[in-house]
């Protein structure tokens, strides 16, 4: 089979709007998450998230350009510009055999709410004629894809809080299938909307600790009462190993394993048996290897914290086997479809560095959730394979595994 290497990387979220501020920041418990800024959130149950700030789109596409793709595809754009010039491609590579798979788990929301609301005050006339293009997810990869001259496979994954990770895996297999030698893989969300913030907040998703923004994400504390809505996007340059090794290139990490499944139980309650089959999977196809690290989906919700700790136990036959286990969500809120692609990130400079991201806000331990979880601060340590989760409502699963080389 093909071996897969990773060797470019960028991503923006609400720590850092590139790949080394951003896991900076992380390592050292800087939180992004505050009071909504981006809409007025008075008469909102939700009045928190972890917004970028100071990002102008000019800076990644021409300003008569912006108004044609929504803020979810201008993050990509950022994410994966530095991505491709991280990965110091030859003038010479062939696009014909470079494609892209791209991954959101809504896209364009903030167009369609303010399009919608456009139909209803001022009628279908008014409707912008860049609405559908600069809403629909796989657009994503259209974007990037006319960007960089990418004229490989062109995919999208739209697959809730598991499309960045199920983006990473589908260029896997799109290489290991030989139908491409490169693909750029872009993760990307923005769903800080009225509509996005009141449609988790009325299924009662989402964090209420509105008068301590810093404390409300806190995974795997007793304490914890739901997600926190965060924004930001990710990338990543894939390419077969044999093809990286001859132009020189630098290998950030190896992907070894990669597993996917479904709950098959509830729309949007995670089951443990779901993700527990997907880590199976993944560390199957891995070759059973050595976890030095798994960076967890640690949502901060009662119910994912519970069965994900329970699932890697049940994965490593108990405790006693499991390796450290950390949650950045602390940091950045949950990105929903990006965060796997920012994770995977994360997980592959946290290889680079020798160090392991806190789960921040750790306060009072969970009897559920009793495995080291790399509690306020970050930890020094050799990692040569790491571990990384994604599980999304509709019971949809993702998990992946990277090893150093």
């Amino acid at each position: 089979m093909r071996r897969i290497v990773v060797t470019g990387m960028g991503m923006i979220n609400a720590v850092g709007h590139d790949k080394e501020s951003s896991f900076k920041a992380i390592c050292e418990g800087a939180c992004g998450i505050d009071t909504i800024t981006i809409f007025d959130p008075t008469d909102y149950s939700v009045k928190i998230a972890g917004e970028v700030k100071d990002f102008d789109p000019e800076t990644v596409m021409h300003p008569k350009e912006v108004k044609k793709a929504d803020r979810f595809i201008h993050l990509g754009l950022k994410a994966a510009q530095e991505a491709m010039i991280d990965a110091n491609l030859p003038e010479d590579t062939d696009m014909d055999r470079f494609g892209v798979s791209a991954g959101s788990g809504i896209g364009g929301l903030p167009t369609i709410e303010r399009n919608s609301i456009i139909l209803e005050t001022k009628g279908s006339r008014r409707i912008s004629p860049f609405f559908i293009p600069s809403a629909l997810v796989n657009m994503l990869g259209g974007f990037v894809s006319i960007e960089h001259g990418t004229k490989g496979p062109n995919l999208s994954s739209v697959t809730a809080c598991a499309a960045g990770t199920h983006a990473i895996s589908e260029a896997c297999k799109t290489i290991i299938c030989n139908g491409a030698e490169k693909m750029l893989v872009v993760a990307a969300e923005s769903a800080i909307t009225g509509v996005g913030i009141g449609g988790f907040a009325a299924m009662k998703a989402l964090s209420t600790r509105n008068d301590d923004p810093k404390k409300s994400s806190r995974p795997f504390d007793a304490d914890r009462d739901g997600f926190v809505m965060g924004e930001g996007a990710a990338a990543l340059v894939l390419e077969e190993y044999e093809s990286a090794v001859a132009r020189g290139a630098r290998v950030y990490g190896e992907i070894i394993g990669f597993g996917e499944s479904g709950d098959a139980s509830h729309i949007t309650t995670p089951s443990l048996d779901g993700p527990a089959r997907a880590m199976k999977a993944a560390y199957k196809m891995a070759g059973e290897p050595k976890l030095d690290y798994v960076n967890a989906h640690g949502t901060s919700t009662p119910v994912n914290d519970k069965n994900e700790t329970a699932a890697l136990k049940d994965l490593l036959g108990g405790k006693e086997n499991c390796p450290p286990m950390s949650s950045i969500k602390g940091q950045i809120g949950h990105c929903l479809g990006a965060a796997g692609g920012i994770e995977a990130v994360t997980c592959l400079m946290a290889m680079r560095d020798g160090i392991i991201p806190p789960t921040i806000n750790y306060e009072t331990p969970d009897e559920n959730c009793d495995l080291d979880i790399v509690p306020n601060k970050a930890r020094k340590a050799e990692l040569n394979v790491v571990m990384s989760n994604s599980f999304g409502f509709g019971g949809t699963n993702g998990v992946l595994i990277f090893k150093k080389i």
